[in-house]
C-alpha cells in the first residue's frame, strides 16, 4: 500500500526530515485501509460532495493545494527573508494531511458515494488531526489539520496554516461559483 500511496503522493518525498515523511505516509495508508475508496477511487471521484458536478478529482484538488501552499511559502521566503520563518517540511506535510480525515467521512450506497454516518457528525478537520496524533505526528501539523477550514477562524493559526488554509480555499471556492 506504501507505494500506492506514494504514487498518488508524489510531494510526500517533498518533506526532507525522513521521520516526518514516514509518519506522514504511514497516516495516508491507515486511513485508506479504513477507507471504503481506493487509492484509484481519490484519482476519480470528486474532491467535494458538497459542490454539484464537480469535475475536479479529490487528488486534483489535494495536489494543487499542496503545490500552492509550497508555491506561497517560497516566494514569501524570497521576498520576506529572515524576517518570515516557515517550517516547509511542517507546512507540506500538514498540506498533504488536512483532508485526510475525509477518507472516513465517505461510504458507498448503492453504489453511490456519500456522507458515513460518523462523517455527518464529525468532520474531517478533527478526524484528520485524530489521525495525525495517532501515527505521533507533531503539533504543528494536527494544527494544520485542524485549523485549515472554517473550523480554524476563530482561533489563531500559525503561518504555515495560514498559507495551507488560503491554498485550500484558493483550489476550492472558485468551483461553488
Amino acid at each position: 500500500m506504501k507505494n500506492e500511496v506514494i504514487k498518488i503522493w508524489p510531494e510526500i518525498e517533498w518533506i526532507k526530515d525522513d521521520d516526518l515523511r514516514e509518519k506522514t505516509l504511514n497516516a495516508w495508508v491507515w486511513a485508506i485501509e479504513h477507507s471504503v475508496l481506493s487509492p484509484e477511487d481519490l484519482e476519480v471521484i470528486p474532491f467535494s460532495l458538497l459542490i454539484k458536478d464537480v469535475n475536479v478529482s479529490f487528488m486534483n484538488h489535494k495536489r494543487t493545494c499542496v503545490q500552492l501552499a509550497v508555491d506561497i511559502a517560497k516566494r514569501m521566503q524570497e521576498n520576506f527573508g529572515d524576517s518570515m520563518i516557515i517550517d516547509m517540511d511542517i507546512l507540506i506535510s500538514g498540506a498533504i494531511l488536512i483532508d485526510i480525515g475525509k477518507l472516513l467521512e465517505y461510504e458507498m450506497q448503492d453504489g453511490k458515494l456519500g456522507t458515513s454516518s460518523m462523517g455527518k457528525i464529525v468532520r474531517h478537520p478533527f478526524s484528520g488531526a485524530s489521525i495525525a496524533f495517532q501515527f505521533e505526528l507533531p503539533a504543528e501539523v494536527q494544527h494544520i489539520i485542524a485549523t485549515h477550514s472554517k473550523e480554524g477562524d476563530l482561533g489563531m493559526r500559525t503561518v504555515e496554516s495560514i498559507i495551507v488554509h488560503h491554498a485550500d480555499f484558493v483550489s476550492f471556492e472558485p468551483f461553488k461559483a
